[in-house]
């Protein structure tokens, strides 16, 4: 064009050195081309000295004289709203002013938006409260500046005023203010105010305002109000009910149950209506069927996606999957994922989670192996589910090759594999190795400190994982809901109660955290493990949970360590109001009424227990040595080496004997009917394992063995004399705690 013996038409010449070559930053070549044109206009310069302004260039945009109008002022401080340039915007604030432009509305709105950008809330005030002529422009500037700066409540009463001084109001200006009271904790009466006005003004009906009105009742747990607006809006197109339910969606993090149901009605109302559901509402209605347990209309809706040919979107076939790993109904989930043929890493994985999560730790091994032979890489969330379920299994072995894994494709880096790491070597008793990878761990979370602080209180070491949460404290890591239940567990088992109280006390007026049941079985375990039964049982009446079968179990089990049998009875009773079908509450209360000699209830509560058909849980223990988990029931002989384990069992009992340990003559049977055991407590699961232990096992090596129940007094008693005659160290995770093992000595302190 330059070149062109053509005269170009001015509109061109004037656009092309902002569009060009401001816009790229090669401003020279700008000036170069400005000062060729044969005509120099107002309008030429206003994009040049608007890209100049961008750059910090200014004092070049007036250093020729030429003239320089109002628009040109326009565009220059819009460019340092923009980019947040304070000091060119002052220096333009000054020439606007002495160049006779400051009486001229849209030069007001110009500056109030350039102030607002650069945070400066009094200047802005002052040049609103002082402009000449303020148009509905300006009102709105002036509330948007105060919604940007985090006042709402001054948003608020702006956005009265600016009703009753007769500006017109739209939809944008009140969803601006909602939006910024929804996420105040402190405006509720702006938030009343502002929903007031709304009406008023009629602008409730709207969607947009009243979605946002919704947003704000739903967070504060008002959910009758906020259903009531959400019924007053008319004509509910098939976007609104997907732009709802997706609302709905994402306020179930922490909403209530009813939200959730709310979720599934409102998308039952859009199917009567016969209109489509996208493919976003199916899965959050999904996920609302995964919290609240509807697993029967889930079924529904998976009849409606393949209804409407969306089987195969890997968005919703993911969610169907988690719906049914909720359900524990994985061969539905396993069904959902053979029916599809794009597979990727995130259906392999939520196969896995799913797997994880019903404790079906093979299968996900399974999955695992096979996601790696397709040529796929599992995530940090798949390997982080495995890490964790072996832990939870207390199956190392397993464990650490997954761990190999990730250190190999580099998932080690990300902080959710390290404290899964944290928790397999914790739950497999390898508390070393557990604290040796929180120390390497780059960047660690509340998470990863939760995490440690808990393996070290199950261990023993109450006192140092209590070190480590003020270490936590001081590192500036907030701590939450689990690293307060982590720090109570220490208490719990250090037996510190004033101490546990302070925490306590901490938790819910420093930081606002609510306990929860797990945080007063801790309560009520230190009060029952110091003998302060009655605190303990007040305590619970005045918790707000006396219908959690947790809490109370806590109390029966201080109330049988302190042989206060009365108590025992009382609180037994109450379990099994709360929860009949619990077998290990009908042997407890047995036991209670033959210590007072109560025959006749003894034999009344086994009849309960057998009308209701409730059955004994089966205590199973297991060891693993190299690549493999020998489990073990009580007298089991089902084991292929089942006669060397009963031989070398033999010899380590008779070996306590001539040591004189033993009180009781283990080697023969032993009937007691008052404690409803016909057994030999020697060849309980846990004494079983430590024998194929003792042979298989290298002496150097610990031998640890896993519980699903709670270690009886007498394994307990013959596993600390074994760690000393025959010099092994021993470690036995229970239900409840873990149990180091070592010269006749356990880590418990005689009280788990």
């Amino acid at each position: 064009m330059i070149r062109s013996p053509h005269k170009s038409p001015l509109l061109i010449n004037n656009n092309i050195p902002h569009n060009i070559y401001s816009k790229y930053s090669n401003k020279p070549a700008a000036h170069n081309l400005f000062d060729k044109l044969p005509i120099r206009k107002i309008v030429p310069r206003n994009p040049l000295n608007a890209g100049c302004t961008q750059m910090g260039l200014l004092k070049n945009a007036c250093s020729d004289g030429s003239e320089f109008g109002g628009f040109s002022y326009a565009d220059a401080l819009t460019a340092c709203a923009r980019t947040g340039d304070l000091m060119n915007g002052k220096i333009l604030h000054g020439l606007v002013v002495v160049g006779g432009f400051a009486c001229r509305p849209f030069l007001t709105n110009r500056l109030i938006d350039m102030y607002s950008n650069c945070r400066k809330i009094d200047e802005v005030r002052l040049i609103f409260d002082y402009a000449d002529e303020v148009d509905d422009d300006s009102w709105n500037l002036l509330l948007s500046a105060y919604v940007h700066i985090g006042w709402p409540e001054v948003a608020a009463n702006i956005l009265v005023w600016m009703h009753r001084s007769g500006v017109k109001l739209n939809t944008n200006s009140f969803v601006s203010v909602l939006k910024a009271c929804s996420g105040s904790s402190d405006s509720k009466e702006s938030r009343m105010l502002l929903h007031r006005c709304i009406v008023k003004v009629g602008l409730d009906l709207y969607f947009l305002v009243g979605s946002a009105m919704f947003d704000i009742y739903a967070e504060s747990d008002r959910l009758d109000e906020a259903i009531e607006i959400l019924d007053r809006i008319p004509n509910r197109s098939l976007v609104v009910f997907n732009a709802l339910i997706v609302g709905f969606s994402l306020l179930e993090s922490n909403a209530s149950a009813e939200i959730r149901v709310t979720t599934l009605k409102l998308f039952s109302e859009m199917l009567r209506r016969r209109m489509r559901p996208s493919r976003i509402s199916f899965n959050s209605v999904l996920e609302a069927c995964s919290s609240t347990h509807e697993f029967m209309f889930s079924k529904q809706i998976h009849a409606q996606v393949i209804k409407r040919n969306l089987d195969e979107d890997e968005f919703i076939r993911n969610a169907l999957i988690n719906v049914y790993a909720s359900s524990s109904d994985m061969d539905e989930g396993f069904k959902c994922f053979n029916s599809t043929t794009n597979r990727d890493t995130v259906t392999w994985g939520s196969m896995i989670q799913g797997y994880v999560q019903n404790g079906q730790i093979e299968r996900a091994m399974v999955f695992y192996r096979e996601m790696l032979r397709v040529g796929l890489k599992p995530d940090q969330f798949a390997a982080s589910s495995l890490l964790r379920c072996s832990g939870n299994f207390g199956v190392l072995r397993s464990g650490q090759q997954i761990q190999c894994y990730a250190v190999k494709v580099g998932l080690d880096q990300f902080t959710v594999c390290c404290n899964s790491q944290v928790i397999l070597y914790a739950k497999s008793g390898v508390i070393d190795a557990a604290t040796k990878t929180f120390q390497e761990t780059a960047t660690t979370d509340a998470v990863s400190w939760s995490a440690v602080i808990l393996s070290h209180a199950l261990h023993g070491w109450p006192y140092y994982a209590l070190a480590l949460f003020e270490e936590m404290k001081d590192r500036m890591v907030l701590p939450n809901d689990a690293t307060f239940l982590a720090v109570l567990t220490a208490c719990r088992h250090g037996g510190v109660v004033d101490e546990g109280f302070r925490y306590l006390k901490s938790m819910m007026t420093e930081y606002g955290l609510t306990p929860n049941p797990e945080h007063c079985v801790c309560i009520v375990d230190f009060l029952g493990r110091s003998g302060r039964l009655d605190e303990a049982e007040k305590f619970i009446s005045s918790s707000g949970f006396n219908n959690d079968k947790t809490v109370w179990w806590a109390l029966l089990r201080s109330c049988q360590f302190h042989c206060d049998t009365e108590r025992s009875i009382r609180v037994g009773e109450k379990l099994l109001e709360i929860d009949p079908f619990t077998s290990t509450s009908y042997f407890m209360l047995y036991n209670s009424y033959l210590d007072i000699g109560d025959v006749s209830k003894a034999m009344r509560t086994r009849g309960r227990m057998r009308e209701l058909g409730v059955n004994k849980e089966a205590a199973i223990c297991w060891i693993e040595i190299g690549p493999t988990v020998h489990s073990f029931k009580v007298g089991d002989d089902s084991h292929p080496q089942s006669c060397a384990i009963f031989t070398r069992l033999e010899e380590m009992m008779l070996k306590l004997k001539k040591q004189g340990c033993a009180d009781v003559n283990i080697l023969e049977l032993e009937y007691r009917s008052k404690k409803w055991k016909e057994s030999l407590f020697s060849s309980h699961g846990e004494i079983l394992a430590v024998a194929m232990g003792m042979i298989f096992l290298p002496e150097s090596m610990p031998i640890r063995v896993m519980k699903n129940l709670r270690v009886c007094e007498d394994c307990h008693k013959t596993l600390k004399w074994l760690s000393e005659s025959e010099r092994r160290e021993i470690i036995l995770r229970d239900s409840i705690h873990f149990h180091h093992f070592s010269w006749g000595f356990c880590s418990c302190g005689e009280y788990w």
